[in-house]
């Protein structure tokens, strides 16, 4: 008689499973509240303390750590030492093992869960046995997934066994499993013991869609969820309306979320390739959203945007007229989603904590061969560091656009540029390998509302020549890290020009 080893945490689907395996004549042996839920159905279980000769104890922490367990799974049936010694230590096989893990990661996301809980529900016994499974997979079926009940039971019911691949693609299950839910744990442990930079890494995160293609269409690509600290993040956003999202929508969305963080008033952030390239902050949201269409009408066309409030539905005819990719907000009142939704190819995402901030959260780039892991870059400024260097104090207008500034620049690629009046950009340099050709393509761009605009440099000025190129443009305060062996160059150009300059002590490079 062929047998089962059932023993599940999440019992979903195991009853239907286990009738149908006692329809087929397998014996079935099973724990604890598995073993409960079968017999309360009807059908005929073992118990796994009558197949051991020995007691579940501890709290049930020791089960099936046990040889006729161990051995019933691991013994290479085609193997004539290991049968003879089966059969001398009166160990039976089991054909199929069917377990799923204590909820771990759903422990350790509870709100104020203890630590003595989170060690309970790190499971021994189950691991063992699926990991001893799926080592001796050509000779035992392993379960860790209900969806492949169905697919198990198919097999037995045409051929009476699983086949080879669908026992090795099972195994296969089970190591990514183990492996998740092992690093979940050790996850746990380094941020209670405060582990940032661990010897050895393993990061995790599961699959929330298969996505269309990547960046380009020749390209395959997958979205992963991490499984703590998605609050404000667009791995929780809910899509109200639209196809779905693509590789690039969702890498711009993100970079039009980082750059909204930064506000606290009524702001519209619109994106483009990630950089910001329309920002405006208001008393309400419809000024703030004209201020960041009129800041570049022709990047926001097929862009992303970002709202750190309800949209309207004001604010929703007024972006109606042009198109675009994404919009995010916190909330959309009933007549801003019967305006929008009328356009089809609109995707609408809906966070509503979309001001979320999380100071532990980090950022991983892949290169060849390797993965770079860094903070994410929360802070600002330096407050003790920043100082006004020039001869001429800023006015507190000039003062309130260069904080303004910082903040787009910030979350512009380097080397970026940004310029800024009445709380909206005016010009936007991004991702120029010189610095002068950052700001003279957003001095182009913004051209002649350029004049009375204030500018933030993402670095120090290595030259002078940005200076001049900025009172050419008729700019009038500049915020800039500084730091440069030639900051005195650029000093003495603005105060021979009159301009105001700060510098803030620290940079924001993003590559």
């Amino acid at each position: 008689m062929k047998r089962a080893l059932i023993s599940v945490f999440d019992k979903t689907g195991i009853v239907d499973f286990a009738k149908s395996l006692d329809l087929l004549g397998w014996q079935i042996i099973s724990t604890g509240g598995t073993s409960k839920k079968l017999k309360e159905e009807g059908i005929q279980v073992q118990d796994i303390s009558d197949l051991t000769k020995f007691p579940e104890c501890f709290d049930g922490r020791v089960k099936t750590l046990h040889p006729r367990v161990e051995g019933g799974i691991l013994a290479i049936r085609d193997n004539e030492s290991h049968q003879e010694q089966m059969s001398e230590l009166g160990i039976e096989p089991i054909d199929i093992v069917v377990c799923n893990l204590y909820p771990f990661k759903q422990t350790v996301l509870k709100t104020g869960v203890s630590h003595d809980e989170i060690i309970e529900n790190i499971d021994i016994g189950g691991p063992t046995m699926i990991r001893a499974a799926a080592k001796n997979y050509k000779f035992v079926t392993v379960i860790t997934d209900p969806e492949d009940y169905s697919k198990v039971i198919e097999e037995l019911q045409e051929k009476g066994e699983t086949s080879a691949a669908t026992k090795e693609m099972l195994a296969a299950k089970v190591f990514i499993h183990t492996t998740h839910y092992d690093a979940l744990i050790a996850n746990y442990f380094s941020e209670r013991l405060g582990i940032t930079s661990p010897k050895t890494l393993t990061l995790t995160y599961e699959k929330k869609q298969d996505l269309r293609y990547g960046e380009n269409p020749h390209q395959s690509a997958t979205f992963y969820t991490s499984i703590k600290g998605t609050e404000g993040t667009l791995t929780s956003a809910v899509q109200l309306h639209g196809k779905e999202l693509s590789y690039n929508n969702i890498g711009d969305t993100d970079g039009a979320l980082e750059t909204l963080k930064e506000f606290d008033e009524p702001t519209i952030v619109a994106a483009k390739h990630a950089n910001p390239c329309g920002v405006g902050s208001a008393d309400t949201l419809l000024e703030a959203y004209k201020k960041a269409y009129e800041a570049d009408p022709v990047s926001i066309f097929g862009g992303i945007v970002a709202a750190n409030r309800e949209i309207d539905g004001e604010t929703a005819a007024e972006m109606a007229k042009v198109f675009l990719e994404v919009i995010i907000a916190p909330s959309y009142s009933p007549e801003a989603l019967d305006i929008l939704t009328k356009k089809k190819n609109i995707r609408l995402l809906q966070l509503e904590n979309i001001g979320h901030k999380d100071k532990k959260a980090f950022k991983a780039k892949t290169v060849l061969g390797g993965l770079l892991i860094q903070d994410l870059d929360t802070e600002l400024m330096l407050a003790k560091e920043v100082k006004i260097v020039s001869k001429r104090q800023p006015t507190v207008q000039e003062m309130d656009d260069l904080l303004f500034a910082w903040k787009v620049v910030k979350h512009t690629k380097s080397n970026g540029i940004a310029i800024a009046k009445d709380k909206c950009t005016t010009g936007v340099g991004p991702g120029q390998v010189s610095r002068i050709w950052a700001l003279e393509n957003a001095i182009r761009q913004g051209g002649e509302r350029i004049a009375g605009s204030v500018m933030a440099s993402d670095a120090f000025f290595p030259f002078a020549d940005c200076v001049e190129a900025a009172h050419k443009a008729g700019i009038t305060a500049i915020i800039q890290p500084g730091g440069s062996v030639r900051d005195q160059e650029s000093i003495d150009a603005v105060n021979r020009y009159g301009i105001a300059m700060i510098f803030t002590g620290m940079r924001h490079f993003k590559h």
